[in-house]
């Protein structure tokens, strides 16, 4: 049995779909019934339980042989990093109650590095208080999710301007397909490795640059698109529109870490798998949905 926690998000489903593609029994864990349906069309168990419940999750993956499981971060919350280290103690005593044979934990670029970087300072607590766990480990640490870059469709769309936070433009940066995030990870679950901790990076098939992203936009909208810096002093009060405070801050600090550059990367001598997936792929049903909105609108 393998279980995904977190099996309605991006990287969950791909998961929980090529688990099934494969012939395995999956159950997926989830917190809200409601996006269930499209998991149980697949073949999926399906269990509920809150990232907060260790009770909860330790019963959803009961006799499970392998258990993925990603650590999302808290938009909202008040104490985003306090959060989500609430999740990660929820998580591994969860863990500790089931005993499953190996867990695979979806974790940051970054994670490695000591000095605080934000959100993946976060992930190296997580990456720490697993490996006090005594059963098979497997880390994968994301880059940059490509599908992040949807948040700024609409302006690129109504302005033809694309703001960044990577400064400059051309820098160029990891990033990858949620869903091969998933691809990966669903093969690292198949063909276990015997080693009691693999560490392994997942990113797209090249680096991609701000400008990059802005050319496949203009690609795919048959229209001029410039990527523009957003400056320095306007990120907190421009991402506080959307997240909160703490929030914020936990991605204000990860940027400014990209941009003096070679902290948010790959560990030294580290494992990486390489996604497919380029920026156009990632980006087409994204803009697609916002024409089409803007087109209800307009009507």
């Amino acid at each position: 049995m393998f279980v995904v926690v977190g099996a309605a998000g991006k990287v969950g489903y791909s998961t929980s779909s090529a688990l099934r593609k494969a012939g395995v029994p999956v159950r997926a864990v989830l917190r809200d019934e409601s996006k269930a349906g499209r998991l149980a069309a697949i073949g999926c168990d399906i269990a509920l339980a809150d990232l907060q419940d260790p009770a909860a999750l330790g019963r959803a993956i009961a006799n499970a042989d392998a258990v993925q499981i990603i650590l999302p971060p808290p938009p909202k919350a008040e104490d985003a990093a306090g959060e989500m280290r609430r999740s990660i103690e929820s998580l591994t005593d969860a863990l500790e109650r089931a005993h499953p044979k190996r867990v695979l934990a979806i974790s940051d670029y970054g994670a490695h590095v000591g000095q605080d970087v934000g959100m993946p300072s976060v992930f190296r607590i997580f990456e720490q208080r697993l490996r006090r766990l005594k059963m098979s480990k497997v880390i994968l640490r994301s880059a940059e999710h490509m599908e992040g870059w949807g948040a700024s469709i609409p302006m690129a769309v109504a302005t033809g301007v694309l703001p960044s936070l990577h400064h400059p433009v051309e820098r160029m940066f990891p990033a990858v397909s949620a869903p091969d995030v998933g691809l990966i990870a669903a093969d690292l679950l198949l063909h276990a490795s015997e080693a009691d901790e693999q560490v392994v990076h997942a990113e797209g098939p090249r680096r991609y640059s701000a400008v990059d992203v802005a050319a496949v936009l203009s690609q795919l909208l048959g229209r001029p698109v410039a990527a523009q810096p957003v400056p320095r002093s306007q990120w907190q009060p421009s991402l506080e529109r959307v997240l909160s405070a703490s929030a914020t801050k936990l991605l204000v600090d990860v940027y400014d870490a990209h941009n003096r550059g070679g902290l948010v990367d790959v560990e030294p001598n580290g494992k990486v798998r390489y996604g497919t997936s380029e920026f156009v792929d990632a980006l087409l049903p994204l803009v697609a949905a916002v024409e089409g909105t803007n087109r209800k609108a307009a009507r």
